[in-house]
């Protein structure tokens, strides 16, 4: 079968399944100017685990014309934040709340407590279900992961599910699926984890998706299907809204050969050499002050590359990683062309950046359960490889790049996904916009943002209303603020104040003043931002009071939004 008839086979059966509008609650805005002007549709884009510095236009060597277009074209942010791992950053999008409010503060197992029920709880309301409100047509593609997972008790049963050896029906709740919270449409993967050439747990709308095309790569199926969505929503007058939710480069290690051969030779000069290029790239393009931010020390640099053993696999691997993440901008590439194509690029908010930063964990240590198989649907071994003898990219292998990797990938930041370092917490965000954006083309805005900004954003866009109340439960007032005044390049600074925990991982951060404490140190660093945004000098022993003073803030902040770190760790 030819790559690209995937479009005419699952598409095809997504808008034969899903496409069908169901009934808007139409609550036209009241606002004159709303009146005045059409409204934007608006594009959230969302890469799985990609790097702070991994995009062309954010400092790195990968190939991503389409989104470096559309940086560009529009404005690139600098100090953007999220809740530094998958489904909390996805909760606090959608909803315009810190995560643990919307019920996720660690991730979708389901807790007594308020704030780790693993699903977005009944006392919020998503983007889906607000713009959907005003007018909007709504849809996603990709991954969802803020339901509950239906996991089998039985190991055996759970890996024939994952192996697609037998149906134990839903993958979570279905008055948690995206179509139960707003959006008319979807096609993905309602878990987190997917091989990319079969994925698991892949509906359209409420329907499981049984068998895939020979030639099926996740990536190209959900840009294939945003494109179609795109042309469906074109024909009528009405304004639309679409989240895709990208699950690449989040491991597995999976590719398409074509596109690891453009970096077959790209990573083989090392760590070190990728870091040092980029950091000099990053500031080359204005993106940092190397006065005020310092390249961190790169993990674990007792090891040079020229001494490591597997440098081979390793250079591989994060070829594939830049291969998953150009076929991802390739398929952006086709949503542009289509907006242009149907006259809706110039009246098109498209905002894309990435959940946390690239991630350190080795996939292969946590070996096949859950979320992970371990062998094809045709019978085919998934070997999960310790001793980095298997290369990865490949539908047999279960890889990731690992700690040193994700370090160069968050350049200049340290660490990384999971945790509250900058490395772990601070996005690239491209927002592009012709008929909206008037700040000059390619500028940077250095307002301090946050993932739950969208909900305030698009509210002040486009005149939705967002609800006290909503079907019977009482909702939680947005902490968002509006990132509007950088459209249009007014100085300003954002959030006074923010935080986030994570299976212990936390900061406070006040001004230009930042409170952090690892996952495996409860100890508090203080930093200045203002000269030291990656980190390097800690001033806790400098300034005492300052750390008692950000302490009471985050205590304060997290007995307000239902935050109870990890059992047995200290405040």
């Amino acid at each position: 079968m030819k790559k690209g008839l995937f479009v005419l086979v699952v598409p095809l059966m997504a808008l034969v399944s899903i496409l069908i509008l169901g009934g808007f609650e139409w609550k036209q805005a009241t606002s004159p100017s709303h009146k005045q002007a059409p409204r934007p549709n608006i594009i959230v884009i969302m890469a799985d685990d990609m790097g702070y510095s991994d995009l062309g236009c954010y400092g790195g060597e990968i190939h991503t014309p389409n989104i470096d277009y559309l940086a560009n074209n529009g404005i690139r942010y600098t100090q953007f934040y999220n809740t530094s791992r998958c489904c909390p950053t996805r909760a606090s999008l959608l909803t315009g709340l810190y995560n643990h409010q919307a019920g996720i503060g660690k991730m979708t197992d389901a807790e007594d407590e308020p704030g780790y029920r693993g699903h977005l709880t009944e006392n919020t309301v998503t983007l889906a279900e607000v713009l959907k409100s005003a007018g909007y047509q709504t849809g996603m593609t990709g991954k969802w992961h803020v339901s509950n997972t239906n996991v089998q008790k039985n190991p055996q049963e759970q890996l024939d599910w994952l192996n697609h050896k037998k149906d134990y029906g839903d993958f979570a709740p279905i008055s948690q699926y995206p179509t139960s919270r707003g959006f008319d449409k979807y096609f993905g993967n309602i878990w987190g984890v997917v091989d990319f050439f079969d994925p698991f747990s892949l509906v359209s709308g409420t329907k499981p998706v049984k068998e895939v095309p020979k030639n099926y790569y996740h990536t190209d199926a959900i840009s294939d299907t945003t494109v179609a969505y795109i042309k469906s929503f074109a024909k009528t007058s009405s304004p639309f809204f679409i989240y895709v939710a990208e699950t690449a480069p989040h491991w597995p290690l999976m590719a398409l050969p074509e596109d690891i051969a453009k970096y077959k030779d790209t990573y083989k000069p090392g760590w070190e050499a990728i870091r040092k290029a980029r950091y000099r790239k990053m500031s080359k393009l204005g993106l940092i002050d190397s006065t005020k931010t310092k390249l961190s020390k790169r993990w674990q640099d007792n090891l040079t590359w020229a001494n490591n053993p597997d440098k081979d696999w390793d250079a591989r691997a994060m070829a594939v990683h830049a291969a998953m993440i150009d076929r991802m901008d390739q398929g952006i590439g086709r949503m542009i062309k289509t907006l242009r194509e149907t006259g809706q690029l110039d009246n098109t908010l498209i905002l894309f950046l990435s959940d946390n930063g690239a991630s350190p964990e080795n996939c292969a240590a946590y070996g096949p359960g859950f979320d992970r198989p371990n062998e094809t649907r045709d019978g085919r071994k998934i070997v999960y490889d310790l001793k980095k003898q298997v290369l990865p990219g490949a539908q047999t292998s279960y890889a990731s790049i690992g700690q040193r990797w994700a370090n160069v990938a968050n350049t200049p930041y340290a660490f990384w996904k999971a945790e509250s370092y900058e490395g772990g917490i601070r996005t690239p965000l491209v927002a592009f916009w012709p008929k909206g954006i008037t700040a000059q083309k390619g500028s940077y805005s250095t307002q301090v943002g946050h993932v739950m900004d969208f909900m305030k954003t698009f509210l002040d866009l486009t005149g939705a209303a967002y609800p006290a109340t909503f079907k019977g439960h009482t909702i939680t007032p947005t902490t968002g603020v509006s990132l509007l005044p950088s459209f249009s390049g007014k100085a300003s600074i954002g959030h006074e104040t923010l935080f986030n925990e994570h299976f212990g991982a936390r900061y406070a951060r006040s001004g230009n003043w930042k409170l952090v404490s690892s996952s495996r140190d409860s100890t508090w660093s203080l930093f200045n931002l203002a000269t030291d945004k990656s980190e390097t000098q800690d001033l806790a022993a400098r300034y005492p009071e300052k750390v008692r003073q950000l302490q009471g803030l985050w205590q304060q902040w997290a007995s307000a939004h239902q935050v109870f770190p990890k059992p047995g760790r200290k405040n």
